[in-house]
């Protein structure tokens, strides 16, 4: 058997050059007690800390393989919780930067995050239609809200209420009651999808916004207030606690619908619209913590802010306008007596709703966040579509408020795509090159040492020295740039059209170009004098030019400066002599019909036609002093392949969009590529070696992975259709965990076993036998088989035990019973004990209650596990007692209420009773 050829594996070593990737969100969070200061922003799979007065990333939250697609920060700002393209939810620590929690749900991208007031439960929607409602500390599902017909955009929780509103795709707004897990509400008054909305005014109103350039307000009314409150005349009543009938016309041709009427909460009855300056659809609506800015912003640069008045602000605002009215009126009238004069002033939305200004960014936005100051100041902060963060400033309760912007985070990245890359000779700098600029980047530490200008790059290498850098660009010109200066030296007018590839010769004397004026045009470096110094600089001068037939799209010698090779737009790669003497290396080929072709320069025959990509191949890059080379292609994947065996070696994934160019280094030892999705990879060679067999197995294991869970139907625990458990989404981290709990069974069998023989041999030989001990037992500090088990359940985390469980065989069932029933009889982990138990029995119901040998463990577990609930529950009644004590005892002594602002509560009786007694005369 023939010795089997090693490679060395290339393994991605970071992500630069993005500040924000464009499908999820940006938000503030709090990090270190200040606000306002630090957003972050989703950069492909991983989350952006970003310091906004420093401009520096602070932290770096790593997340897997799929795209980030929303972020929610939680109401303690201690967690943000993030959204990814395949449906699974991950909360990370901001003080420690690792995710601990996964939530496995969705069948689709994540498209809405929204925590409740207290941060204990989270809502997720997703393009999969469905909602799922989660507990955060249980680190588990509570239950999957189904209705919508498409994509879920937004999910809101209610404060004072245990209700949930969401809207959809499907031009539907639908109320959910969280108690029974229904709709019982649904509001169809759009005719297109539903983008976002937002809960207003202390949760009495509210807005939404569509695919027009209409806001709409709904009135809400809870049912339970106004039978409170009321007594008069129950036509009245009726009326106006019903508002819309099942089905009812509103004023704008829309439909309201009720799902129950016979069990209605609240009613939703439309109060007015709000006209947006923007003509296409609202993309964000969003509302500060305080309720008071509302915001909002098309496919445009232009974000429109509204103030949402108080109610006194409202009552001076009617007065004033009452007052114009009369005023009018009486100059009008022919009596001079103001008694006669009857003036009705109605009260419309924009008296309450006023616009503030409209904020112009420096390009189109994607998203946006607020917050507001106690000082009053508001500040916004932008993800711009051009791979850019903006913070504007503002105050609104100024009369003329202009937004000022104070941050912006710019040297991070370009603002387009990086069409070319290069290494420098020492592998230590990295230069990316885009349509307006040129960013030199250390590659050890990932920064941005230098920055410039320059026209539409399309092709780009260090000058021999690394001390200038040659650009090529769309218009046809060579820009000379120096990295010490950050100057352009010198612009060349070297091809009628575009510039498409230059390749430096190997004796570094000199480069050639290629351009869509259809030729082929020699260069070579010489010293000239400055015009402006007494000191000479670099410069180029044309020494030959080569006309051809077609656009030549790309050029490059061969490594001994023998040959050079020219493709064009025809499909043809022509092969030139540089002097007379023949070459008997490889060329390979990349193309748009998704193929490389291995050549050989002896005759000119093609060796091997390789199907490198799904799309097509934008770039190929071999790796020196070896015939292996790199592939890039248009499907978002980095290939290496063996151009003497013809062999894929392995593949690179990691970007999420097209990748444009791609540079390997001097050494080799480094590979860096830039994509569409704005981010540059860097990867770097390893001394780990690669198999060709086992990566090959490798990735037949994970094709089949990919296959099992794509039939899996993610579910929440405890989601139940029928009598049927809906299977969950089976991980590697659930099989591992089931697997930890057979073998931990089975050791305990096998120790009972071995203890049992142990008496009757000690019986039989009328003294004690030593025992061994089982090394496994031992290393967990010599504990007896049973607390095995339980330290063995305890250490499955929290999000994975429904799940665990679920494919853990019924064999092993009577055993673990046999075992809670002792753990709960001692007071050992109740709860844990009685979640595993019910979860068990809901499962195994059946098969359970037909063996006749558990029917004395279920007797013996339905007494154990009342009597010790209780206790537990008694426990945590008498510790919360004792905290209340403790509250007011501190309340008492500080005269002050720490838990409670005594202020806000006599405030919100005021309003109560005013409240009332408004309702109250309107009834009248």
């Amino acid at each position: 058997m023939g010795l089997t050829k090693q490679y060395l594996r290339y393994v991605a070593s970071a992500v630069f050059g993005l500040i924000g990737s464009q499908k999820g969100n940006i938000v503030f969070v709090t990090l270190r007690g200040e606000k306002g200061r630090y957003v972050a922003v989703p950069a492909c799979e991983h989350v952006f800390i970003w310091d906004l007065r420093k401009g520096e990333k602070i932290l770096i939250l790593k997340g897997l393989k799929q795209e980030v697609t929303c972020l929610c920060p939680s109401p303690d700002g201690l967690h943000l919780a993030v959204g990814y393209e395949d449906g699974s939810v991950r909360i990370f620590s901001l003080l420690s930067g690792e995710g601990n929690v996964t939530f496995n749900g969705h069948k689709a991208a994540i498209t809405s995050l929204k925590y409740d007031q207290l941060g204990g439960r989270l809502a997720s929607g997703s393009k999969d239609t469905d909602i799922i409602v989660w507990d955060v500390i249980n680190e588990s599902g509570l239950y999957r809200l189904k209705g919508h017909k498409d994509a879920v955009t937004q999910a809101l929780f209610l404060r004072e209420k245990n209700l949930l509103v969401s809207s959809g795709k499907d031009t539907m707004v639908k109320w959910w009651d969280l108690d029974t897990q229904h709709c019982f509400k649904t509001i169809g008054g759009h005719r297109t999808e539903v983008w976002g909305l937002v809960l207003v005014s202390e949760e009495k109103r509210l807005i939404t916004g569509a695919s027009d350039s209409e806001l709409r307000a709904w009135d809400i009314a809870y049912l339970q207030e106004i039978e409170d409150l009321e007594e008069p005349e129950p036509k009245k009543i009726k009326e106006s606690s019903s508002g819309i009938q099942d089905t009812d016309e509103v004023e704008d041709g829309s439909l309201e619908v009720d799902e129950a009427p016979e069990d209605r909460i609240l009613t939703c009855k439309k109060a007015g619209s709000l006209m947006r300056e923007g003509r296409d659809r609202v993309v964000n609506l969003a509302v500060d913590k305080t309720g008071r800015i509302l915001a909002c912003h098309g496919a445009d640069s232009v974000l429109e802010v509204f103030c949402i008045l108080s109610k006194e602000e409202v009552q001076k605002k009617m007065d004033k306008k009452m007052k114009k009215a009369r005023k009018k009126a009486k100059l009008n009238s022919c009596k001079g007596e103001e008694g006669d004069l009857e003036v009705n002033v109605e009260l419309t939305l924009q008296d309450e709703i006023q616009r503030v200004i409209n904020i112009k960014t420096s390009a189109k936005i994607k998203s946006f966040d607020l917050i507001h100051s106690p000082q009053g100041e508001l500040k916004a902060v932008f993800l711009l579509q051009n791979n850019l963060v903006e913070l504007y400033s503002l105050s609104p309760s100024t009369p003329a408020p202009q937004p000022v912007r104070t941050s912006r985070i710019t040297i991070g990245g370009h603002r387009s795509d990086v069409r070319t890359l290069s290494f420098s000779s020492d592998n230590i700098a990295v230069l990316s090159a885009a349509a307006d600029s040129i960013k030199i980047w250390n590659r050890s530490t990932l920064q941005c040492i230098r920055t410039m200008t320059c026209e539409y790059a399309l092709c780009s290498f260090f000058v021999p020295g690394d001390r200038q850098v040659a650009i090529g660009t769309k218009t046809g010109k060579l820009q000379l740039c120096d990295l010490a200066s950050g100057n352009l030296l010198e612009t060349i007018d070297a091809h009628d059209g575009a510039l498409w590839s230059m390749s430096l010769s190997p004796d570094q004397r000199g480069f050639v170009t290629g351009g869509a004026d259809k030729s082929v045009k020699f260069w070579d470096f010489e010293l000239v004098k400055d015009e402006n110094t007494t000191q000479k600089r670099l410069s180029v001068k044309q020494t030959r030019i080569l006309q051809l037939d077609e656009d030549v799209l790309c050029v490059s010698y061969s490594p001994n400066q023998k040959l050079l090779a020219v493709s064009l737009l025809d499909c043809t790669v022509k092969v030139f002599y540089v002097d007379t003497l023949k070459d008997g290396a490889l060329i390979a080929t990349g193309s748009a019909d998704r193929n490389v072709k291995i050549w050989g320069l002896d005759f000119g025959d093609c060796h091997k036609s390789l199907f490198a990509h799904d799309d097509s191949v934008m770039c190929l890059r071999f790796v020196p002093k070896s015939h292996l080379f790199f592939t890039a292609g248009k499907d978002h994947k980095i290939k290496q392949w063996d151009a003497d065996k013809f062999e894929h070696i392995q593949t690179l994934e990691g970007h999420h969009k097209e990748i444009w160019s791609l540079a390997v280094s001097p050494s080799g030892d480094y590979v860096v590529s830039s994509s569409h999705d704005k981010s540059l990879r860097l990867w770097e060679r390893t001394r780990e070696p690669l198999i060709l067999e086992d990566e090959r197995e490798m990735q037949r294991e994970a094709e089949y992975e990919e296959s099992v869970a794509k039939e899996d139907q993610p579910a929440v625990p405890g989601e139940t259709q029928g009598d049927n458990y809906f299977t969950g989404k089976k991980t590697i981290e659930t099989v591992k965990a089931a697997e930890r709990i057979m073998e931990a069974v089975e050791l305990y069998r096998e120790e009972t076993a071995k203890m049992k023989e142990h008496k009757a041999i000690c019986k039989a030989a009328g003294k004690e036998v030593p025992l061994p001990i089982n090394p496994i037992l031992m290393a967990y500090g010599n504990i007896s088989p049973s607390a095995y088990v339980l330290e063995i359940f305890k250490g499955i985390k929290s999000s994975e035990l429904e799940e665990s469980l679920l494919v853990l065989p019924f064999s092993y069932v009577p055993d673990i019973l046999k075992l809670f029933s002792e753990f709960i009889q001692l007071g050992l982990d109740v709860e844990l004990m009685c979640r595993c138990l019910f979860f068990l029995l809901r499962i195994h119901f059946g098969q359970i209650t037909s063996n006749q040998m558990l029917v004395p463990v279920i007797e013996k577990l339905k007494g154990t596990t009342i009597s010790k609930v209780s206790q537990v529950r008694d426990v945590i009644g008498f510790n919360m007692a004792g905290l209340d004590y403790l509250r007011r005892e501190c309340e008492a002594k500080s005269e002050v209420m720490f838990f409670a602002d005594a202020t806000s509560h006599l405030e919100e009786k005021k309003r109560k009773r005013k409240k009332r007694e408004k309702l109250i005369l309107s009834y009248n």
